[in-house]
């Protein structure tokens, strides 16, 4: 798993879109901004999470924060972020490189609504030094995920 699995799924799921190799870490927001040469809000970040017994991809835009009082009331508990290891484990994807593409394990996938402005985002695509620029709308559909408010901008 890893850069390779997402490369792999994007082929057959998204031949058009290529993976950007950065040649340097693209593991945090800021990294990737900088990077990419784009705002943090348009990074699209992978959070992999546990509200009560379900485990979840969530992503969001990369300046927004989970919103405790919205996940209670859309999810019915707060969320706790998982282990590096469970991270890796579940989603075949390294912390820093965690992507909703070709996941090791089905999990459920919701985008936050915080992303949709934007005409294109650019989540991470498997390892710490790749990402892929995707239109929110397409990355929803593409990856089988719901649509979800649980996300608000830092203060």
């Amino acid at each position: 798993m890893t850069a390779e699995t997402a490369a792999a799924w994007l082929a057959e799921h998204a031949p058009d879109l290529r993976i950007v190799e950065n040649g340097q870490s693209v593991a945090t927001v800021s990294e990737a901004a900088q990077a990419l040469g784009v705002d943090a809000g348009r990074i699209a970040k992978t959070l992999a999470l546990r509200i009560n017994d379900q485990v979840m991809i969530v992503v969001a835009r990369g300046d927004a924060r989970l919103d405790n009082a919205k996940c209670k009331a859309v999810f019915g508990a707060r969320p706790r972020m998982l282990q590096a290891a469970e991270t890796e484990t579940l989603t075949g994807h390294p912390v820093g490189g965690v992507c909703p593409f070709g996941l090791s394990t089905p999990l459920q996938i919701f985008c936050d609504l915080s992303i949709r402005p934007f005409a294109t985002v650019f989540p991470a695509a498997g390892s710490r030094t790749t990402s892929v620029e995707i239109e929110p709308d397409r990355l929803c559909s593409l990856v089988g995920a719901q649509w979800t408010d649980i996300c608000r901008l830092a203060d």
